[in-house]
């Protein structure tokens, strides 16, 4: 058989005390008017003596009173739910905001309808804010997802960082702050909505705003910025109000901090912003220690086949000093032509390791006094492709790929291995191929005597069809101005 649970009287709702009270109540008077009616039907009056009057009063009186029992205990749980609502909304929203919805009523159903009403307000800004936080998180994670998945460097991701997040909390600047090696200052590293002033501004880390979150590493929001006591003097155009700020935290080392300043909408950061930007923070802190391991391991691997590649050029007495001297020669080339920094850059490293393929290449052919046969000319030829294949499996090297492969092509199709013509020849490989051909005009062979300058020059220029006339007249500008003397 079932057992049937009854609830407790207490765990009964107030609607539901208050009709079973009610009932209960209305029995006596009830009672009364049937015992009235009873009277009339057999005596056609009502008789009631003095000792039947008194035992009725006294159980109207007791009813009565069992009545304003019964509701003050049902409305004296109301009002305690009214005031554990008043303790619990006065930590939700401030007790001014409590004197507020009070004001001078001192009706209890009220003061709980206008709080209830409140903290329903509460709630739905809530739920918004919540959804506008998970629309931002997506849009941060999908960009960020993109950019790592074409990011070449740290500095374009932590570009792409700033972009991101600034844009997603509707701020106006946004600057990234790595520490110095001695981790006493501050440098910019990335900043997105306004223009440096000057190079690599440099901040005390005991002066500026964000002193404080370097040493409790965390994060903090600051709606209004006095420029005096902050140590921003001079660069109050990359931090303004209000400001929301995170450390850059990894193994619990501080690397540097974000901080994200105006507001598009005018309004102040809040707390699940600054959660958001915390969290950014976090992450970006891994990638930019994962940039350096892998910064320093590809810079050990560029040193070893640098060195690899000198040992080669070395072999040889005749071309000894060869990767030096095109190196100097292509940058000559990129700075007559207004090259940009990255450009040259990748010319010179290019240059450095144009010729690290002839590693693959026997000595017998390498080093061989006279003109190679055809089997030999194919073996020294297939140099390009073994130096690209060096340096492929590097990605900061990979942009080196085109020019080590591509060094020996000519415009007209004459060129190796893959007998590119005209514009599919890249305009740093034609530079590197003129540097190429010039040294190795310039330079003692066992079948001739290095060529002078002048002559090395003549039979640039009647390469005409073959090499880039562009690239050789800047090179022969550039050799009128430089000193190589020394090379």
């Amino acid at each position: 058989m079932p057992r049937i649970q009854l609830s407790s009287f207490e765990n009964v709702s107030i609607l539901r005390k208050f009709t079973m009270y009610y009932v209960l109540m209305s029995l006596l008077p009830v009672g009364v008017l049937y015992y009235f009616l009873m009277q009339v039907r057999s005596h056609g009056h009502v008789e009631v003596n003095d000792d039947q009057f008194t035992m009725i009063m006294f159980w109207i009186i007791a009813g009565v009173l069992m009545g304003y029992l019964a509701m003050r205990f049902i409305l004296t749980g109301l009002i305690d739910v009214t005031k554990a609502n008043k303790q619990t909304l006065q930590q939700m929203l401030g007790p001014e905001k409590i004197k507020e919805l009070i004001g001078a009523d001192n009706d209890e159903i009220a003061v709980l309808a206008r709080t209830f009403s409140e903290v329903t307000k509460r709630l739905e800004e809530n739920v918004r804010n919540l959804e506008s936080t998970k629309k931002t998180l997506h849009v941060v994670l999908a960009r960020v997802g993109q950019g790592l998945s074409s990011m070449q460097n740290i500095d374009s991701f932590l570009d792409l960082i700033m972009d991101t997040v600034t844009e997603a909390l509707n701020g106006k600047i946004g600057v990234l702050l790595l520490l110095d090696e001695e981790k006493k200052n501050l440098l910019i590293r990335s900043v997105y909505g306004a223009n440096l002033k000057t190079t690599s501004p440099r901040f005390k880390i005991d002066e500026i705003i964000f002193g404080s979150v370097l040493k409790t590493k965390n994060p903090i929001i600051i709606p209004r910025i006095n420029i005096r006591e902050h140590g921003i003097g001079g660069h109050e155009h990359l931090f303004s109000s209000p400001l929301i700020c995170a450390p850059l935290v990894l193994h619990d080392q501080v690397l540097g901090v974000i901080s994200v300043s105006g507001k598009k909408t005018g309004e102040n950061y809040n707390e699940e912003e600054m959660n958001l930007l915390h969290n950014l923070a976090l992450q970006t802190a891994v990638a930019i220690e994962n940039a350096k391991l892998n910064q320093n391991a590809e810079q050990t691997y560029f040193e070893t086949i640098s060195a690899l590649a000198l040992a080669v050029d070395a072999k040889d007495p005749y071309s000894r000093g060869h990767l030096d001297r095109v190196a100097h020669y292509s940058v000559m080339i990129a700075n007559q032509m207004n090259l940009n920094q990255n450009d040259i850059k990748v010319l010179r490293d290019a240059a450095r390791l144009h010729d690290i393929g002839k590693i693959g290449v026997t000595d017998m052919v390498l080093l061989k006094p006279g003109p190679l046969n055809e089997e030999e000319w194919e073996m020294m030829k297939r140099h390009t492709e073994i130096g690209e294949g060096i340096i492929k499996p590097i990605q900061s090297l990979r942009n080196l790929c085109d020019i080590v492969r591509h060094h020996h092509e000519k415009l007209d199709g004459s060129g190796y291995p893959d007998g590119l013509k005209g514009d599919q020849i890249k305009p740093l490989v034609r530079i590197l191929t003129v540097a190429d051909i010039f040294d190795a005009l310039t330079t003692d062979r066992p079948y001739r005597k290095a060529f002078s300058r002048e002559r090395a020059v003549e039979e640039l220029r009647k390469m005409q069809g073959k090499l880039d006339m562009a690239f050789v007249e800047a090179f022969v500008q550039a050799l009128a101005k430089g000193d190589v003397t020394n090379l």
